[in-house]
């Protein structure tokens, strides 16, 4: 599915591979590629002093400059360290010129992996939903808004437990026009809500409830 056109980062080649066994910010020692995006690669890392396994997110320096992307990426990066919450991917490091950032590694896959195999078991649903709302409840109450919740961009760890990710296109509080209300179409088709769609002035907190919604149904 894509993102609405007025959020759509455009089109180009994708982020340069970093080689395995590349060290990046002095000890992150770079692995498999888990994922990529236009401006971005996500990589399996090595905390070389502590052990510890993350996903190290590489962005493509030249492409996000060209384009004028640099105040999202801070911004997401901003958002991220707002929110810690045992829902929420957490944010460890940022490199400081913002083209490296260390992040908790999920080890169960997306979430749509799981509801693609048909539905659960109701008790599973509402496990995975309460986790999920009490995430958005969170961030919320720091004046975040996600704007783009979907199965694929929620993680499950090796627990099961539920981990909101990807705020690449989420907005802050101060990010209102006078009227109180956001105005920027994005997200994803499917499970924006109406009036978002529709190009008219939308409250973010309950865009975001409707995404939720759209999710437990096909879960």
């Amino acid at each position: 599915m894509h993102h609405l056109s007025s959020c759509r980062m455009m089109s180009m080649k994708s982020a340069k591979t970093e080689k395995k066994g590349t060290i990046l910010m002095h000890k992150y020692e770079i692995g498999k590629l888990l994922g990529q995006g236009t401006f971005a690669k996500v990589y399996h890392a090595r905390n070389l002093k502590t052990g510890q396994i993350v996903a190290v997110k590489v962005i493509d320096k030249e492409k996000v400059m060209k384009v004028g992307l640099i105040d999202q990426i801070k911004r997401e990066i901003s958002v991220m360290r707002l929110i810690r919450h045992p829902n929420v991917v957490e944010l460890y490091e940022v490199a400081k010129q913002f083209f490296f950032f260390a992040m908790e590694y999920v080890r169960g896959g997306e979430f749509f992996n799981k509801v693609s195999k048909g539905r659960l078991r109701e008790s599973a649903a509402r496990k995975y939903f309460h986790q999920l709302i009490a995430s958005v409840d969170f961030y919320h109450s720091r004046g975040v808004y996600h704007r783009d919740l979907k199965p694929e961009n929620i993680l499950l760890d090796e627990t099961g437990s539920l981990k909101v990710s990807d705020f690449g296109l989420s907005a802050l509080f101060d990010t209102k026009r006078q009227d109180g209300l956001l105005h920027t179409m994005c997200g994803t088709p499917a499970y924006v809500a109406p009036e978002v769609i529709n190009k008219r002035g939308y409250d973010g907190e309950k865009a975001d409830i409707w995404s939720c919604g759209v999710i437990l149904l096909y879960c």
